[in-house]
This record gives C-alpha cells, structure tokens and sequence, in this order.
C-alpha cells in the first residue's frame, strides 16, 4: 500500500465492488479455489450489515424443491417475463443453486427443517430460513478467507484505459482519501438502483422502502461512464408491498395463506382477472390487478389475514422478525394485529434491478461483461430475472471462477497519472465549491421529473411517448446543472456522488422505456399509447451503449437466444 497527497493506492489480482451477498460469495469463492490470489472488496457500508440483507431474510425464493428441475425453473422464469429473458443465464444459475444453499448453511445459515430434517417449503421453488444474521454469516466467511475489506469506501468510477478495466477509484467516507485500486479483474457486484423516481413515503421516512436506499446504481452508472452494453432497463421493477412498511407480501400470501381483496371483501384476482391467470397470475400482473382495482374504486386493497389463529399468527411475527421488524412495530403500535383486521398492500416505486427483474450488465454465461477485465454478479447483472440471493451467490461463483482463469496472463496494469489526477479531482470538486447546489435538492428534482414524466407513482406506473421526451430533455438539463453540486462535508460528497450516478442511470432508463414501443410487462412497463404486447416486432432485448466521451447513449437491438460469446477477448453475439 502507498499513501501520498491524500491518495491511497493498493494494488491486488481481483477487486470485488460491493460488500452484498454476491460480493461477499464472490471473495470467499475466489480464495477457496486460489488462496494466494489476492481479493479486496471494496463496500460503501461495512460488510456486517450492508446491502440488501442488512434486516435479514426470512426465506431462500430461488431453490429447486422436489420435483422441481433447472428446466422447470427456467420455463417458470421465461413464462413470468413474457418470454424475454437471457435461457443461457437463467438456466446456469438453476443448475447451481441449491449447491450454493448447502454451502452457505456450512457456514452458519440456519434453514427450517421437517421432523426427517428435510428443508421446510415454501411455495414451489423456495425454502424456509431463520435469516436474520444472514449478512452477518457472509461477513463472517468473508473474514474467514483472508479476503481484504475496504468498509466505507465509495466506489467513484472504474479505472479504464480505452480498452481493459484496471481496477477503481474510491472515496473514503470515514478519512477523506482517495483510494485507487489496480486490479487485473473486477467484479461489479453493487445491485441495483433506488431513488430515481420519487418514494411513496416522504420526508423523514422517505428510506422506508423495499429495495436497499443505499443501492443507488453506481455499479451501473460506472459501467454506463465507459461505454458496457447495457439490457433491459425498460424492465423496471415495482413492489407490490404491505403499506407504509414495505414488508413482503410474500410471506403473508405464501407463508400464511392471504389472499388478495379490495375494500368491498372481494377476491379480485379470481373474480375479475382470470384471464391474466388468477390467482396464479405472474407477478407483474398481480400489481397491475392492484392499480386496476383502484383506479376502479374498489381499493384500497388488502391480503386478509383474519382467518389466521394464535400458533399461525405468532409464526407470521417470527418470519417477518428475521425480514422486516417495522411490520410487527406497526401492528404493535395500532393494536391490530393480523388476525384483526386485513393488511393494506400498495406498489412501491420502480427500481431498476437485475435480480428481480433483469436491467443491468449485458453479460455472457461466464458472467463477462462487454468490457475487457469487467465482470458483473447479482442485481447488477442483467437478463435473469428471479434469481433473488441464491442466484446471486451463483452468478458470484461464476464470476470469479471466469476472472481467475481470464487474468492468468494477465500483466499488473498501470495507470496514468493524468487520469489519477483528473478523477481526485472530479472527486473532491463538490467539496471546494461555496455556491451552488445541494445533492438533497438535485435528488428531489430528479424524482420529481421521473415520477411525473417516466411512469411514477403519480401516474399509476403508465408511460407515453410526449411524457418520455419531457423527461429525456429534463433528465438531460439536470445533467448540465451537476457541476454545480457542492457539499459541506464528507456525508454531502458521498452523495453527491450518488445523485449524479442516479442521473446517468436515469438518461439510460428513459431511452430504453421510449425505445420499446409495445407493453410486454403490464403494471412495470405499461405503454398507454401502445398498450399491447407485440411478439412480432419486440420479442427481443433492448440494449444500449452510452459514448464515454460525448454522453450519447445507442440503442443495440438484440435478437432473443443471442449468445455473447468471448472471441479474441471480445464479446460478440452468436
């Protein structure tokens, strides 16, 4: 380690960005197969409670249960998707799935199991667990296998000669340093994106959410900065949450047997929607019954619960204990617990996430990205939607079983020193400024226009061509305006630095949602001016490739089944 000027530089063979549960599974894979390749994750929070397992988990969604095959699960995925999704991606991670769930419960994982000690079920393709420590459990392992943390170290951008990702910059929140890291392999393992559209809970409680506020897509946005095709952003995520909490429905619906009812009793899944599957509808068009039924005037809506006894209910506070506590604190507070009285569900605001949905990296099997040296796990991953923390874990194992075969020949990079200049001082600008503007004040701005012009909240999740060219040129404006931002102190840079990569994820989202011309996915990607689904023009992925050096973003159409395939160190498309 060398520190001069206020700059930290390290140098190691793999550098993993994001402390979360695919950075975490990606390091303690990369030493158990090579223990003296040296590993740093580099983590904005700290390891023991980052990420979106910081609460814990209280069921692993992605398993294959008896009966349940790598095929299964993929025709389960490609139904729910309306036929778009990466095959190739989401069948490699079926295959791997249940082998990283043992794993992870050899280090501690608790996991519900029946009198024979089989797994406890729940639903088709998900298990039982005690998971409140889960994040610590990873930490732990992480320990274990020597892997070196950097807590508290913004990752700012990836250091790119034109050609070969060569490690990255980070700031430190805690001692104000720059830090460059040179690697000759980097996984981006940061998830996804919160923030970019205006929350549904404001002020104070504006971080009560379901996705991680603290992801605020900067592992996107550094990729976007030097050019990697991105996919599917368009394919947006939006909970259907318990309100105000955003606890999961799925552990009342699953684990206790709720079913979905508007204010009048009625069970309008079966009732009014059966020809979007009822019941059994995929999980788009579940929310989109939700914003139907209030629109409609029948909400709001509810899972009822009141058909729950003492041992049920009291099973249902564990669960949502190791998940979500402010659930069991609410019902607490209202004295009215859910045998009661009905629990009120919502839609939460979009997110752009890989792990649900599938908006990120466009990436080949082994997890490549389109950039030399750069490789993606997790919910920054895109194209395989549904793989929740066990594909994580699998797409993190394949990641860095592919960046240590790829950088066996690899030679130590090196960095310019003009370019180790000009991002220190990039980095720090915000800091020297004594006017301009606040990043509370640019964030706000930016969900506002989001929300308004690109399908928030506000306007039922809908989009049409007039709002999204508003929002493109708002979007844009606000972009200008970033090299206004200043900050008083460290906690003020750091974000700055978030809201400027929301901006340039955002730029990515609106061009995708103007782009694809059709509604595939109901309720996250609903078109009013063409509010059809249209296999013949649009069963293919919608990616795009930003310009590092003017800002212009690209459109790459990309046929369904296209394979990238690495040639000669490059990813083409078979």
């Amino acid at each position: 380690m060398c520190v001069m000027d206020n700059v930290v530089q390290l140098n190691t063979d793999i550098l993993i960005i994001g402390g979360g549960a695919a950075g975490c599974f990606a390091a303690v894979e990369v030493k158990k197969r090579s223990p003296q390749c040296s590993c740093i994750i580099m983590e904005k929070a700290h390891i023991d409670r980052s990420g979106c397992l910081a609460m814990g988990l209280n069921a692993i969604n992605a398993y294959l249960t008896p009966g349940q095959t790598p095929e299964t699960f993929l025709k389960y995925v490609s139904d729910e998707f309306m036929g778009l999704v990466r095959e190739d991606l989401v069948y490699s991670i079926a295959q791997g799935l249940n082998e990283v769930v043992r794993e992870v419960e050899s280090w501690g994982l608790p996991i519900e199991k029946d009198e024979k000690g089989n797994y406890k079920t729940r639903g088709k393709r998900a298990i039982r667990i005690y998971g409140e420590r889960l994040k610590p459990i990873l930490a732990e392992a992480v320990t274990r296998s020597s892997t070196t943390v950097l807590n508290r170290v913004v990752a700012t951008n990836l250091i790119f000669d034109g050609e070969r990702v060569a490690g990255a910059y980070g700031y430190g929140i805690r001692d104000g340093k720059l830090y460059v890291v040179k690697a000759k392999a980097v996984i981006v393992a940061t998830g996804g994106a919160s923030g970019i559209y205006e929350p549904n809970n404001q002020g104070n409680a504006r971080h009560i959410m379901w996705y991680c506020p603290w992801n605020t897509g900067t592992g996107y946005a550094m990729g976007i900065r030097i050019g990697a095709e991105m996919t599917s952003f368009e394919n947006r995520f939006v909970a259907l949450r318990v309100k105000d909490v955003n606890a999961p429905t799925g552990t009342l619906a699953m684990g206790a047997g709720a079913t979905e009812v508007n204010a009048y009793g009625e069970q309008y899944l079966e009732m009014r929607y059966k020809h979007l599957g009822g019941r059994n509808c995929s999980t788009p068009h579940r929310l989109l019954a939700n914003i139907l039924e209030n629109k409609a005037g029948r909400g709001p809506c509810y899972l009822d619960t009141t058909h729950l006894y003492f041992t049920e209910e009291k099973k249902l506070i564990v669960d949502f204990l190791n998940m979500n506590p402010a659930i069991v604190l609410l019902w607490a507070d209202k004295g009215s617990m859910p045998h009661l009285r009905p629990v009120e569900i919502s839609g939460t605001e979009p997110y752009i996430v890989g792990g649900h949905c599938e908006a990120g990296y466009w990436i080949d099997k082994q997890r490549r990205t389109t950039i030399k040296g750069l490789y993606a796990a997790g919910d920054v991953a895109g194209g395989a939607p549904k793989k929740y923390v066990s594909g994580c874990w699998v797409e993190a194992r394949i990641a860095a079983e592919s960046a240590l075969n790829d950088m066996m020949d690899i030679e130590p990079p090196e960095i310019d020193n003009k370019d180790l200049q000009k991002e220190k001082e990039r980095v720090f600008a915000p800091l020297k400024r004594t006017s301009g503007i606040f990043p509370d004040e640019m964030r706000e701005r930016l969900e506002k226009i989001m929300d308004e012009y690109a399908g928030g909240i506000s306007t039922n999740y809908e989009l049409n061509e007039e709002r999204l060219l508003t929002a493109r040129q708002l979007v844009e404006r606000l972009r200008e305006r970033t090299e206004y931002l200043m900050a008083q102190d460290s906690r003020e840079l750091v974000k700055a630095h978030e809201v400027i990569d929301r901006i340039d994820v955002a730029r990515v989202l609106v061009e995708h949602l103007l782009y694809r011309k059709e509604t595939r996915w109901p309720g996250y990607q609903t078109r009013l001016d063409y509010p059809e689904r249209d296999d013949a023009h649009w069963l293919k992925f919608v990616n795009s490739v930003c310009d590092p050096v003017t800002g212009a973003i690209r459109i790459v159409e990309r046929p369904l089944g296209a394979v990238p395939t690495l040639v000669d160190n490059e990813l083409y498309v078979r």
